[in-house]
């Protein structure tokens, strides 16, 4: 039985940070919502409780049976969660004279392991508004700032497991030494194997897969893409031939990305079939100008398209996905899931009416995960640092309405793009990157020549998860030899411009 933390969700935004780092240290854990109802279990090392918006003292606030999950396991709260022990415990948490946000140095005033090799005056990062005014009765402060009297804090106890509460975050960027805080918690208090490696990962997962399928047989829908294709290997591991992948050519691919593509399959033993509907989609999309539209179009055509294909292979039985951990936490969040902006740039959800139970073998890895394990399966290390690249492909970089011609334009320009950045040793340094083509046409100078041409932009960003994104700052010379590259080589386009927006407010794809 793998050995794994929970944590608790009480809407925080920092969440998937403290899952983060608490798979940084090869230790496996969960984020569920606070009020969803769970047994600890043999399994179960320890609880963290996130921070959250609220405050313990709203009416109806989140709020859970601490004192009953210390008796069995060690708890952490972070912020919200160590406001909310000591509340519930008997102490006081106040509304502060001014919301305290930002950086703060750490005194600790009491050695404990949950300081070990911590620095004194380590920076930490604060952000609350209500402040832990009284401890309750058998709890002993470990540490203070400027600003806070009770900034770490313990259960003195000898019938309970430890009890701990930080009211800074330890898990974000800012503060310094919050990782090796939380790694404190994890080995020294919950003593934590760390254990828990893509090796690890793989040998067990493949041996679930098999249990899980047994001898039927599974189709799913590949994109090149890095979750589809790391998925896809797992199952192959389990079930060999009877993982039937359909590869569908949607017309919006990258540059010679379908031929590429189907080879590195093959070259990965993977049993996948390409389906050429590039006319049937040009035929939808014609005259279509709204994005919605547009990715709705694509949606519902690929799931007619693999319907068509699945159907072929009736001994199947299960459904393969790329399903993300970050999906999966959307799905069950403490709010419920996020409001629509734009339909979800992966085709999801197919029809109930094909009966197929679902495999989804990454279901709980995060991105940087899902390429580790990756890179284990020994897929091409090309494929594993491929940029996300959109459901709808290029459709979504094209405003406006698509053609043939257009599509061809853009892959023209784009592949000028990806390749500058690989050769530059760019292409790494950022999380995605893509080029659009914009629905404007403008007066250029070619030799002796008048032309009217289309504008391209090119747009680069960085990220940790896509979730939030900074603009790419590129070289000035660099952005000059794409553009004069793009310019010179792909006849049709006499203008190239760089976005430097950032997400949010704008988004990383334009539609």
């Amino acid at each position: 039985m793998t050995e794994k933390m929970l944590i608790l969700d009480f809407g925080s935004q920092f969440t998937q940070l403290i899952a983060r780092c608490v798979r940084e240290a090869n230790i496996y854990c969960e984020i569920i919502p606070y009020n969803k109802p769970f047994e600890i279990d043999n399994s179960i090392k320890g609880i963290i409780l996130s921070g959250s918006p609220y405050s313990v003292n709203d009416t109806n606030n989140p709020a859970v049976n601490i004192a009953h999950f210390v008796q069995q396991v060690p708890v952490l709260g972070i912020c919200y969660g160590a406001q909310l022990t000591a509340k519930e415990f008997g102490g006081r948490v106040d509304k502060s004279n001014k919301r305290e946000y930002g950086r703060a140095a750490l005194q600790i005033e009491q050695q404990d392991i949950l300081f070990t090799h911590i620095n004194n005056n380590s920076q930490v990062w604060m952000s609350h508004s209500d402040s832990i005014a009284l401890l309750p009765e058998n709890f002993i402060t470990l540490a203070t700032t400027e600003n806070i009297p009770i900034a770490a804090f313990k259960k003195i106890t000898t019938n309970t497991y430890p009890l701990y509460g930080l009211q800074f975050h330890p898990e974000v960027y800012h503060s310094s030494e919050g990782k090796n805080i939380i790694k404190n918690f994890l080995v020294e208090v919950c003593h934590c194997k760390q254990d828990w490696t893509p090796t690890s990962f793989v040998q067990e997962t493949i041996a679930a897969l098999q249990k899980q399928i047994g001898n039927a047989h599974v189709i799913m829908a590949l994109s090149g893409g890095v979750d589809s294709t790391v998925a896809a290997m797992l199952i192959s591991k389990a079930v060999g031939k009877k993982l039937h992948g359909i590869f569908v050519d949607n017309g919006v691919l990258r540059k010679n990305e379908f031929e590429q593509v189907l080879k590195t399959y093959q070259q990965l033993d993977l049993n996948v079939t390409g389906i050429n509907a590039k006319q049937l989609f040009y035929d939808a999309l014609k005259d279509k100008t709204d994005p919605e539209q547009k990715r709705k179009i694509i949606g519902k055509l690929f799931i007619d398209v693999f319907q068509k294909e699945a159907q072929k292979i009736n001994e199947a039985k299960f459904l393969g996905q790329g399903t993300i951990y970050p999906d999966v936490i959307e799905s069950v969040s403490v709010h419920g899931p996020s409001a629509t902006i734009k339909s979800h740039h992966n085709v999801g959800g197919l029809p109930d009416t094909m009966h197929l139970a679902l495999v989804e073998p990454l279901r709980f890895l995060f991105k940087d995960e899902v390429r580790k394990v990756g890179l284990e399966l020994g897929i091409p290390e090309e494929m594993i640092n491929r940029h996300p690249f959109p459901g709808p492909g290029l459709a979504i970089r094209i405003l406006g309405e698509i053609t043939e011609e257009k599509v061809q334009l853009l892959q023209d320009a784009d592949a000028i793009y990806m390749q500058q950045l690989k050769t530059a040793g760019l292409y790494n340094q950022v999380w995605q990157a893509g080029t659009i083509l914009l629905p404007v046409k403008s007066v250029g100078v070619m030799g002796d020549e008048r032309t009217y041409e289309y504008t391209v932009a090119l747009r680069a960003v960085t990220s940790v998860d896509g979730m939030t994104a900074d603009w790419a700052h590129l070289p000035y010379n660099f952005l000059a030899n794409v553009s004069n590259e793009i310019i010179n080589n792909v006849r049709g386009i006499n203008r190239v411009v760089y976005d430097i927006s950032s997400k949010p407010p704008a988004t990383i794809e334009w539609e």
